[in-house]
């Protein structure tokens, strides 16, 4: 059975507004960041190899004020496609009941952004987006259905930047992401709650001076599991900005501490091609409660491998 720990590996460098974090969005897409199992880690020496597309399309409204770069408009209309390669190391070393792993993914990013009052021009392009790495994942058995791991997810400012642009796919910021994910087995019922939580802190955009208030990040997922490999259930997300915004463009519209709250659909496969353990879902996140970020829908595909 593949498990997988890629817990937060799949979020998407949205374009940034200045009522939440620069362009309204920062990292994090409502319930994208959680995945089965995402708080096991396997005491195996193994590789796993995985692949995430989301596909993002959300606005915020025209009544909104908007810092993209050195500019203020008056509400985006966002479409994103990020798509992040990622590999896995588990190291095969059990230590007094943990495990450990590392991790480093390279995305891909399409983005298609306007503004609607016209102000701005409508931009788009595919680029690089910013690395992600996580040097240490840590797992603890807490019980045989009991299951936490804690890591330090980093995002280095390595993607397409240009400040004069309204589309994006890097952020030009180093990210730092202290996370805990929670996995709670239920095996007589063939049931999975995982829970995953973790507070984004960015440096500040060098080129705007633009600064990023931590943004708490909070997903659940359920699953069902069926004997034949296949499974059902939900997925949910809480993004919520924790303070203010600093810098000229933040100054000046007073930004507001945004959230948004989405929920949705998931399905998936977990069987093997030939010898090798496979795993692949789909899910839907609508978000029907938003505050000074983007309301929209996400829709996400994910396959991953494992190989000893």
């Amino acid at each position: 059975m593949t498990r997988s720990l890629l817990a937060t590996c799949c979020v998407a460098g949205v374009p940034q507004t200045s009522s939440a974090t620069e362009t309204g969005v920062g990292r994090p897409i409502t319930g994208q960041q959680i995945t089965p199992y995402g708080g096991i880690v396997p005491s195996t020496d193994e590789w796993i190899v995985s692949w995430a597309t989301i596909y993002y399309e959300g606005s915020l409204s025209a009544n909104k004020t908007v810092s993209t770069g050195n500019h203020i408009t008056g509400g985006l209309n966002y479409q994103v496609v990020y798509t992040i390669a990622n590999l896995v190391k588990t190291w095969g070393v059990s230590l007094a009941g943990w495990n450990f792993a590392s991790s480093i993914g390279v995305p891909v990013q399409y983005s298609n952004a306007s503004s609607f009052n016209g102000l701005l021009r409508p931009d788009h392009g595919t680029q690089f987006a910013d690395l992600f790495f996580v040097p240490v994942i840590a797992g603890y058995h807490l019980s045989p259905t009991d299951h936490a791991a804690l890591s330090l997810q980093i995002y280095a400012p390595t993607g397409a930047y240009n400040p004069g642009r309204l589309a994006n796919a890097g952020q030009n910021t180093w990210t730092f992401t202290p996370n805990i994910a929670y996995t709670k087995l239920f095996p007589k019922h063939d049931i999975e709650l995982t829970v995953n939580y973790g507070i984004e802190f960015y440096t500040t955009n060098n080129d705007t001076h633009y600064h990023n208030a931590p943004v708490s990040v909070l997903d659940v997922l359920a699953l069902k599991r069926f004997g034949n490999g296949w499974n059902v259930g939900l997925v949910g997300g809480w993004i919520q900005q924790l303070g203010n915004d600093t810098g000229p463009t933040a100054d000046a519209l007073d930004g507001a501490k945004g959230y948004s709250v989405g929920m949705g659909p998931m399905v998936g496969w977990t069987g093997k091609l030939g010898k090798t353990p496979v795993s692949a879902n789909l899910r839907w996140v609508n978000e029907f409660a938003t505050h000074a970020r983007p309301a929209g829908n996400a829709v996400q595909l994910s396959l991953s491998a494992s190989f000893e």
